[in-house]
C-alpha cells in the first residue's frame, strides 16, 4: 500500500520538476525563417540597399577611379591622391556623381537580392538553420537574380563616376547616348563578370555572416535581444570586409568593362575576362588586380553593416506588425 501511495504521488500532475543548475546552456538555435510575407522581404531589402548605397558612395567613387586604368587623371593606387584628384577636379559634388543611377538600381535590386535569399534559405536549409551551405548557395541564387537588376543601372553610375558634366549631364542622358553609340548589350557587358564576382562574393558574405551572427548570438544568449542591432552590425561588417578582400580583381575587371570609353579608359575587343586580365597586368602588372582593394574593403565593411542592421529592423517591424495584426490590436 505505502509503495503504491509513493507512485500515486510521484505521478502526480502537480509534481514540479527539478530546474536545471545554473552552468546549463541550452543550444542557441536561429529561426530557419522569419514568417514574413515575400513582399514584407522585398521593402525590408529594397530600404537596406537604399541606405547602405546612398551612405557609402563617396567611397565607392574612390574606388571606381582607382580601378580605371588608360588617360584617366587617377593613376596613382593611393586612396589619398584618388580622392585629392576627384576633389581638385570637381570638388565635393565629384564625389556624388552617379548616386541618381545608384538609387534607381539599389532600391529594385537588393529587394529582389534578399527576397530570393529568404525564400531559398527556407527551402535549401530543410529545417537547419545552421546549414553554412544552404546560406551560401542561396546568396549565390540570390545575386544571380539581382545583377540581373542591377547591373545596367551600375554601369551609368560607373560611367557617372569617371566622366565630366561635357561627358554625360546626367542618367537620363547617358542611357541614351550608350543606347545610340553602344547599344542595348552595352549595359550588361560586364554582366558575366559581375556574376562571377558577386557568387562567391555573395557565398562568402552569407556564410561568414550567418556563422558570426550565431557566434555572437552564443557568447552572450540572455542579452541577445537586447543586443541585436550591435551583433547584426558586427556580423555584418565583418562579412562585408572577408568577400571585398577575395573578390576584389574581378571587380577591377568588371569595372574596366563597364567604363569603356569614359575618361580616356580603353575599349576592348572581346568581353572576354580573360582579354581585360591580361590587360591590366600588361599596363599595371599583377598588382593592378587588387586596385581599389582597400576602399573596397571599407566601403563594404561599414555598408554591411549599415545594410544587415537596417534589413533585420525592417524584418522586426514586420514581425512585430504581423503578430499585431494576428492577435487583433491593429484597427
Amino acid at each position: 500500500m505505502a509503495t503504491e501511495a509513493t507512485t500515486t504521488n510521484f505521478q502526480n500532475s502537480d509534481f514540479r520538476p527539478v530546474p536545471q543548475p545554473p552552468d546549463f546552456h541550452p543550444e542557441v538555435t536561429v529561426s530557419p525563417h522569419d514568417g514574413l510575407h515575400f513582399w514584407q522581404f522585398m521593402i525590408a531589402g529594397s530600404i537596406a540597399g537604399c541606405v547602405e548605397h546612398m551612405a557609402m558612395f563617396p567611397v565607392d567613387t574612390v574606388k571606381t577611379h582607382m580601378q580605371a586604368l588608360g588617360t584617366c587623371p587617377i593613376k596613382s593606387v593611393g586612396v589619398r591622391h584618388a580622392l585629392r584628384s576627384i576633389l581638385k577636379s570637381e570638388g565635393l559634388p565629384g564625389l556624388y556623381r552617379g548616386i541618381g543611377a545608384m538609387g534607381l538600381g539599389a532600391g529594385p535590386a537588393h529587394a529582389v537580392y534578399f527576397s530570393v535569399y529568404e525564400v531559398c534559405k527556407k527551402y535549401f536549409s530543410g529545417g537547419n538553420p545552421n546549414n553554412s551551405a544552404a546560406h551560401a548557395v542561396s546568396g549565390v541564387f540570390a545575386t544571380v537574380a539581382s545583377d540581373a537588376v542591377f547591373t545596367p543601372m551600375d554601369m551609368v553610375k560607373q560611367r557617372l563616376q569617371l566622366g565630366n558634366s561635357a561627358a554625360y549631364r546626367g542618367v537620363f542622358d547617358c542611357v541614351k547616348k550608350v543606347l545610340k553609340e553602344e547599344g542595348f548589350g552595352a549595359f550588361y557587358a560586364s554582366y558575366r563578370t559581375t556574376v562571377l564576382m558577386n557568387a562567391p562574393f555573395t557565398a562568402v558574405h552569407f556564410a561568414t555572416y550567418e556563422a558570426a551572427k550565431r557566434g555572437l548570438i552564443e557568447i552572450s544568449p540572455e542579452s541577445a535581444s537586447d543586443e541585436r542591432v550591435i551583433v547584426h552590425a558586427t556580423a555584418g561588417a565583418l562579412a562585408g570586409a572577408s568577400a571585398a578582400v577575395v573578390t576584389t580583381p574581378l571587380d577591377v575587371v568588371k569595372t574596366q568593362l563597364q567604363c569603356q570609353g569614359v575618361c580616356g579608359c580603353d575599349r576592348f575587343k572581346s568581353g572576354s575576362i580573360k582579354d581585360v586580365i591580361k590587360t591590366i597586368v600588361q599596363k599595371d602588372g599583377y598588382k593592378g588586380l587588387m586596385r581599389g582593394w582597400i576602399p573596397r574593403m571599407l566601403f563594404h565593411a561599414p555598408a554591411a553593416a549599415i545594410c544587415w542592421s537596417t534589413y533585420e529592423a525592417g524584418k522586426t517591424f514586420f514581425q512585430e506588425l504581423n503578430a499585431s495584426t494576428e492577435s487583433g490590436t491593429v484597427t
